[in-house]
């Protein structure tokens, strides 16, 4: 049979991964990466300040695990657990929060750390080339001919049986495949953006507890903290638009961070926060969301290119490793040639990739939502007495009976359940608690009552069904 070609657009997180399982399904892989290779020294720093730090949980490590277990064995030498939230209130007063009952965590890791790591896994495959400084044009689909331009700006032609858009929430592949595909597309910015600072290590130690996500709650904006390897935090504020417009000047950062996080501004020091405030960019922050993700046999997009988030929820480069696992899986079970998917005939890559569109879109589209959801929590319900109630008793029940009871977290990153089926059953959950809960006080309510009409003697009480008609009513 003739070699199978893909080509895969975009180096990145999910794109290196993605090569790494085509070459091991057979494939002849050919990557292209419009930044250099951030491997070389004088490379090392591109990926500084471009984006918020990264949390790699279960369905990372699963699509890892699933394509070589040494692989997610060397990840996990790169992380740093964390074990909760820590919460520091405005008098400096810190609260731990652990997101497990039974101790599960995330994991902090550098982005470049883990990049280099994939780029390094797809090098070490023989049918794997890449391909730095080189920027997709366009793509004659039908044909697999893929246009793409070097850093001379000299256009070259590539053939392709496959082609995998791997590039980012500002895909050019997706723009393309728009032309051809009716595409239901939706972007949202949001009226909050963000600024990077560092927290640096104190006489070679952390500053703070490594093993926590910190977060500084304010109601509208936050700022958080995720450790890194060399002891230092990585420090990302949250805040509108409208906030950030009112700091004009040095020392009104300054003044803001000594007003709303005077913990964070002794650790960081005034000096920092007014040089990194000043050089480093606001990055906006947007959620899209599209369908189908794929053009026949020809073409799929992957991560952030499908389904770019928030990034309040730790998934999105979760979610474009489950991608990648996911599509993986669906062309299997069209192959009839063992584990070797390169050997599937155009029809069934398409059965393949139409099945993959159907099923992940509606998936991607559920951890989207729940993103964008999550970042009201952590700014603001975390200190919420109803949310550390409803907290509280959710890991109650869910160590009594943890498979009847996951709390939401637990299921979105510490499980595998499609995200889909997470929110149904989180939905189905919260219907059934609330409903225990107002059962469960009406008794109480009666109880007390039946108690205090015996200790005033005589008094009638009210028939139950009446009375809780009346409790309904709170």
């Amino acid at each position: 049979m003739p070699e199978r070609r893909v080509v895969i657009v975009g180096g990145g997180l999910v794109g290196s991964l993605s090569a790494c399982y085509f070459a091991k399904r057979g494939w002849s892989v050919d990557l292209y990466e419009k930044r250099p290779d951030i491997r070389l020294p004088e490379h090392s720093n591109l990926t500084e300040h471009r984006s918020i730090n990264l949390a790699i949980s279960e369905r990372g490590f699963s699509a890892l695990r699933r394509l070589d277990p040494e692989l997610e064995a060397r990840v996990k030498e790169s992380v740093i657990p964390m074990h909760g939230r820590m919460i520091h209130s405005l008098d400096g007063k810190q609260t731990s929060q652990a997101y497990d009952v039974f101790g599960k965590h995330i994991n902090s890791v550098g982005r470049s750390t883990l990049i280099k790591l994939l780029l390094d896994e797809a090098s070490s495959y023989p049918q794997v080339t890449l391909h730095f400084g080189f920027e997709f044009v366009r793509a004659d689909f039908d044909s697999g001919r893929v246009v793409l331009q070097d850093s001379s700006k000299e256009e070259c032609c590539v053939d392709a049986d496959l082609i995998v858009g791997a590039d980012g929430a500002y895909s050019l592949v997706r723009q393309r495949m728009m032309a051809r595909v009716r595409m239901n597309y939706s972007q949202t910015y949001i009226e909050h953006g963000y600024c990077e600072f560092s927290m640096p290590a104190q006489e070679g130690a952390f500053a703070m507890n490594p093993n926590h996500l910190h977060i500084w709650p304010r109601g509208s904006f936050m700022l958080i903290a995720l450790p890194n390897l060399d002891h230092s935090f990585t420090c990302t504020l949250f805040m509108p638009w409208s906030q950030f417009d009112q700091i004009k000047s040095n020392d009104d950062i300054v003044a803001f961070f000594h007003k709303h996080f005077p913990d964070a501004l002794q650790l960081i020091g005034e000096q920092r926060i007014r040089l990194e405030y000043a050089a480093n960019p606001k990055g906006s922050l947007m959620y899209l969301k599209c369908a189908p993700y794929t053009y026949k046999h020809r073409a799929v997009i992957l991560g952030d290119a499908a389904h770019a988030m928030v990034p309040f929820y730790g998934q999105g480069m979760n979610c474009g490793f489950e991608d990648i696992e996911v599509l993986d899986r669906i062309m299997l079970g069209q192959s009839d040639k063992g584990d070797c998917t390169a050997a599937l005939s155009d029809e069934q890559l398409q059965q393949a990739l139409d099945e993959y569109s159907a099923v992940r879109s509606v998936d991607t589209s559920a951890i989207v939502d729940l993103a964008l959801q999550n970042y009201v929590e952590m700014r603001a319900k975390v200190v919420d007495f109803a949310y550390l109630a409803r907290k509280f008793l959710e890991g109650m029940l869910h160590r009594l009976f943890p498979r009847q009871v996951i709390p939401l977290y637990t299921m979105v990153s510490f499980t595998s359940i499609p995200y889909a089926q997470v929110v149904q059953r989180w939905n189905q959950q919260s219907l059934w608690l609330h409903r225990s809960i107002r059962m469960a006080t009406a008794a109480a309510v009666v109880g007390i009552g039946a108690f205090s009409a015996r200790m005033m003697g005589g008094h009638q009480l009210l028939p139950f069904s009446e009375l809780l008609h009346k409790l309904k009513r709170f």
